[in-house]
């Protein structure tokens, strides 16, 4: 991280994301820079109102920060101030009113506010991300000629799991990406290839959560500059191709003066079987928010990777929550229900609600499923997972602990837009029996 301690020079990156996770910005120069960064700098509230299509949203009742074109502000934050390139720094900011108050729904803010909440209760969290992501041979500019169809896997059109046999251009592909992140400061774990073709999984190492959503959003457009500098494409859609869907794993753990609160030596200590009931008991609402776009649901399918059913298993790859057990380092829960092209921070937001509404309402965790979670029948006593996003909305509006942590304004706000969603899809070309619709390829491969 570098300091703005001298006259400035160069250019500088404002750097956020909007509702649906759309990699946000402006591009300014060293005095607007040093003119702006203690006061914000303007930006249309509009930018919460408008959809993938760059369609004006309506249906929900505008407050009177977003519809009219009001001026929010993006204060950026100095601590994430880094040298994207040669005469460039970036730096990730938060969306803040004219009174000084946060934009409700901006949302690298509410993990901030759950953080904090979290840390009233004397713990901080510590989460890790696994990104899952397609790459394609061709350029950026040809996928856009093809509508993002029939496009080849980089790396070969056949796929595997942990295979290093892939071809040198999937290789040199995810090196140079890591090799990216080395520079920028950004720590990752591991990569490995994954079980579509063309497929990839990132680990990025764990940390506190508004930090690991910032990597997370950087993670992101590195891979997608890498991509397009090699003349190649990459895709975070949920389900880019009628093949395997792609997803993004939330690893998190909590601390008490350091030490690790979920473990102990014979299995889940209390407080991670509180986590695990919030967790369970708000998965149905949180799924309208972990899987925000229509393609999202394409991924719940049968033995095919993604969780089905509101389940939780202690090593359990097949439930939607997987508990890690017996390690005073490693314990953890992983929560496993969002799609890759969710919004980072909400992400965050809706792992951490749950979190602490288990702990603070001490919601017991339902019994553990120890068999295959998927195809599970009815007299299980093991609900399913929201499948289609109109059933989703609904969990989501109805949620009471959700609309207590992530707020009325922010729950009627996403419910809206994702009301929109859908109408949009249904009425502009969507076709909800095929397995892949064009609509969806255009809408969602390079924004999402």
């Amino acid at each position: 991280m570098s300091e703005l301690t001298t006259a400035p020079t160069g250019a500088y990156r404002l750097e956020a994301t909007n509702h649906d996770g759309s990699y946000l910005g402006k591009n300014v120069s060293a005095d607007k820079f040093a003119s702006g960064k203690d006061s914000g700098f303007a930006f249309a509230d509009i930018l919460f109102a408008i959809d993938l299509g760059t369609e004006i949203v309506l249906g929900d009742a505008f407050p009177e920060w977003r519809g009219n074109l009001y001026d929010i502000a993006l204060l950026p934050d100095m601590s994430t101030l880094v040298q994207w390139k040669p005469g460039v720094d970036s730096v990730i900011g938060d969306f803040w009113l004219k009174d000084g108050t946060p934009v409700p729904i901006c949302p690298r803010n509410m993990v901030r506010r759950l953080v904090d909440r979290l840390a009233g209760l004397g713990y901080t969290a510590t989460v890790a991300v696994e990104i899952e992501t397609t790459l394609f041979e061709e350029s950026i500019q040809e996928a856009r000629a093809r509508g993002y169809r029939d496009l080849t896997p980089l790396g070969g059109d056949t796929g595997s799991t942990y295979n290093l046999a892939r071809s040198q251009d999937w290789i040199d592909y995810m090196e140079a990406v890591v090799a990216r992140l080395d520079e920028l400061g950004i720590s990752w774990e591991a990569w490995t290839d994954e079980a579509a073709p063309g497929q990839t999984e990132l680990n990025l190492a764990p940390a506190d959560p508004l930090g690991v959503g910032d990597a997370w959003i950087r993670t992101k457009q590195v891979m997608r500059e890498i991509a397009c500098a090699r003349g190649h494409s990459v895709t975070f859609m949920a389900k880019p191709t009628a093949g395997f869907g792609q997803g993004a794993h939330v690893n998190l753990s909590l601390q008490r003066d350091g030490v690790n609160q979920f473990y102990t030596p014979d299995g889940p200590s209390e407080l991670m079987l509180s986590a695990i009931g919030g967790l369970l008991t708000t998965m149905a609402g949180a799924t309208a928010v972990a899987m925000p776009q229509i393609t999202s649901y394409r991924r719940l399918v049968d033995l095919s990777g993604p969780p089905t059913m509101i389940s939780w298993g202690i090593n359990n790859k097949t439930a939607a929550v997987r508990a890690i057990t017996g390690h005073p380092k490693y314990s953890r829960l992983e929560y496993r229900l969002p799609g890759s092209d969710v919004n980072p921070y909400y992400a965050l937001a809706v792992v951490l609600a749950g979190v602490i509404a288990g702990i603070e309402r001490q919601l017991p965790a339902p019994d553990e499923v120890t068999d295959m979670a998927w195809c599970l029948p009815d007299d299980a006593g093991v609900r399913r997972i929201p499948d289609t996003m109109s059933k989703a909305i609904a969990a989501l509006d109805a949620d009471e602990i959700l609309r207590e942590y992530l707020g009325d304004e922010f729950v009627d706000f996403w419910v809206a837009s994702r009301r929109w969603e859908w109408m949009e899809f249904h009425t502009k070309g969507g076709d909800p029996y095929t397995e892949l619709s064009q609509w969806e390829s255009k809408r969602y491969f390079e924004f999402s």
